[in-house]
């Protein structure tokens, strides 16, 4: 799977269920706050938009929470924050990122964005970097956090990497 980022691993976590990577999911989002971006690594159904869905939901997000796949972005009011969900599964050339809006909202917005590979030279930097991957059982996700951003790393250490800390 090609990385999105050029970021350091900060820790590993395996869930042993999708209520386990719901609640990890919530738990990231308690941290994030506008101009953050999560980026969801990982192959077809290993729960990445489960994992959006999760933390959206921690966020505030009262609505229905369809997936973005065939429209590229849906956007949310919650908790004083905008909430973009992306999924780039099905761009068909990397330019139609500046049409989808999406440079902006990294800067003002929470954005969570599955298939991020395909985000090519315009990924954030400063994002966190997920990737799932299945684990030793069919329920067990593998999850790999990875981030440049000083604020972010700290804080996902704390929450989630007890040991990392």
């Amino acid at each position: 799977m090609t990385k999105a980022l050029e970021a350091p691993e900060i820790c590993r976590i395996t869930t042993g269920s999708d209520l386990e990577t719901a609640e990890l999911a919530a738990k990231v989002a308690a941290v994030l706050q506008s101009g953050d971006a999560v980026l969801l690594s990982g192959p077809i159904g290993v729960g990445k938009s489960l994992f959006a869905r999760a933390a959206m939901r921690a966020l505030g997000v009262t609505e229905d929470i369809p997936s973005p796949t065939f429209t590229l972005v849906q956007t949310y009011q919650a908790g004083g924050h905008e909430i973009w969900h992306a999924d780039l599964y099905r761009l068909s050339d990397p330019d139609e990122i500046m049409e989808l809006g999406l440079i902006d909202a990294f800067a003002e917005a929470i954005v969570f964005v599955e298939w991020p590979e395909l985000l090519v030279r315009d990924a954030p930097q400063n994002a966190l970097e997920i990737t799932f991957d299945i684990g030793e059982s069919a329920d067990q996700r593998d999850l790999s956090f990875a981030c440049n951003s000083a604020r972010l790393t700290a804080a996902i250490k704390a929450l989630s990497c007890p040991s990392a800390a």
